[in-house]
């Protein structure tokens, strides 16, 4: 099945480089093999083998070595057994698929705003199963909605197409139903900032309905998707930005996986993240007036998805006399994900308004009127929510 959800006008680009997202300090030839594992699909099982390797082999040297052989064989060969069948159960189970079918999941309907954003984690093992008819369509519509001209922060063109196999990605295994998010192949930043903000709308859609979601930057091959997307792509006018897998979470993972996974579960405090001042030196005062009325929509941001769990993006919240804005900055110069991340923190503190009632919208301000953090080198300034105002008169009562 093929299909496009689209906006806008197209353009030209700039290219991504290959080490954006990827953790920074990494030898060059330490990252090509990384990359040759990823990208063949056998990265996520490797740490099994590699142990049931390093306890055979110091099982057999302690049989050479013919003393203390509960200590140096027998303890290593139960061990290298133990690992041995975990790595063939990961490989038969997950990798190659076969394992007993699992249940669809159940919607959260029950749930509030704050609730869904919270329960929503990144999957990284899906079902076998494709979505059903029903949730495919509501996932569709979903993407159109949030990709139409009038509800995008830029002017540039942002869509989001369906692809129906599986894609070479990484953590992920067991997905084979994707939206890839494109954007105009000239840079234009607040396209990529409108991809993480349409695209975590559609996110937080799905989890809604049970839904299972992951959002790839750097771990997809991008030639593999430009492969399947065909005659839906055109490299000379088109950008991939990101995928997001699609599907039903499953109870079987790789080991690997689920340790990464463990390892990504923390965030920064929300004094880290949220100020009071452009300099980022005092924290905002969340539980006091006026911010207080914001509530939970300062941890919705806090547990927002960012690439590698980078966590790029801080806020300042500014009371002026006209009311309330909260400038939202890129903390890196990441051309790509650090804008993607951005522009999820923007999805996530406008559902938690609307979900409380507090009228608002995104604008962007003239370069110094969010003070001296727009001159940081290691800030970028990008957007500003301005509470109750029309969008005719925003921008001039937050610099009141």
């Amino acid at each position: 099945m093929a299909q496009t959800v689209q906006s806008g006008n197209q353009a030209q680009h700039v290219g991504l480089d290959k080490r954006e997202g990827q953790p920074a300090g990494v030898p060059e030839w330490l990252l090509s093999v990384k990359l040759r594992l990823q990208f063949t699909g056998w990265l996520q099982y490797l740490p099994p083998i590699l142990g049931a390797l390093v306890f055979l082999l110091v099982a057999g040297a302690g049989r050479l070595i013919g003393v203390a052989q509960v200590v140096l064989f027998w303890i290593p060969l139960w061990l290298g057994g133990l690992f041995l069948t975990l790595a063939a159960f990961e490989v038969v189970a997950i990798k190659l698929g076969i394992r007993p079918d699992e249940r669809v999941p159940r919607p959260l309907a029950g749930l509030d705003a704050f609730d869904l954003m919270r329960a929503r984690r990144s999957c990284r093992s899906f079902q076998r199963r494709d979505l059903t008819p029903a949730h495919r369509e509501a996932v569709l519509a979903s993407a159109r909605a949030h990709a139409v001209p009038a509800v995008l922060l830029g002017d540039g063109s942002i869509r989001f197409e369906y692809v129906a196999a599986p894609l070479t990605v990484w953590p992920v295994v067991g997905a084979h139903e994707f939206l890839v998010a494109i954007a105009p192949k000239a840079y234009d930043r607040t396209a990529i900032i409108d991809v993480g903000r349409s695209l975590q709308h559609v996110v937080l859609d799905a989890t809604r309905l049970g839904i299972a979601t992951c959002w790839i930057g750097p771990g997809a091959d991008h030639a593999g998707i430009v492969g399947r997307l065909g005659e839906r792509f055109d490299p000379a006018v088109d950008h991939i930005v990101c995928v997001c897998a699609l599907g039903y979470r499953s109870r079987f993972v790789p080991t690997l996986v689920r340790l990464l996974t463990r390892s990504m579960h923390w965030r920064l405090p929300l004094a880290s993240l949220f100020f009071a001042d452009p300099e980022l030196r005092e924290p905002l005062a969340m539980t006091a007036p006026p911010f207080a009325a914001f509530g939970r929509c300062f941890e919705a941001c806090q547990w927002s998805p960012s690439s590698y769990n980078g966590q790029t993006t801080r806020a300042v919240g500014v009371a002026t006399a006209r009311g309330v804005r909260m400038d939202f900055y890129a903390a890196t110069g990441s051309h790509y994900y650090a804008p993607v991340a951005l522009g999820i923190w923007c999805a996530n503190w406008e559902r938690g308004c609307e979900a409380l009632g507090i009228p608002g919208h995104f604008a962007a301000l003239d370069a110094e009127a969010p003070g001296a953090a727009a001159e940081r080198d290691v800030l970028h300034y990008d957007l500003s929510w301005i509470a109750g105002s029309r969008v005719g008169q925003g921008v001039a009562e937050a610099r009141a």
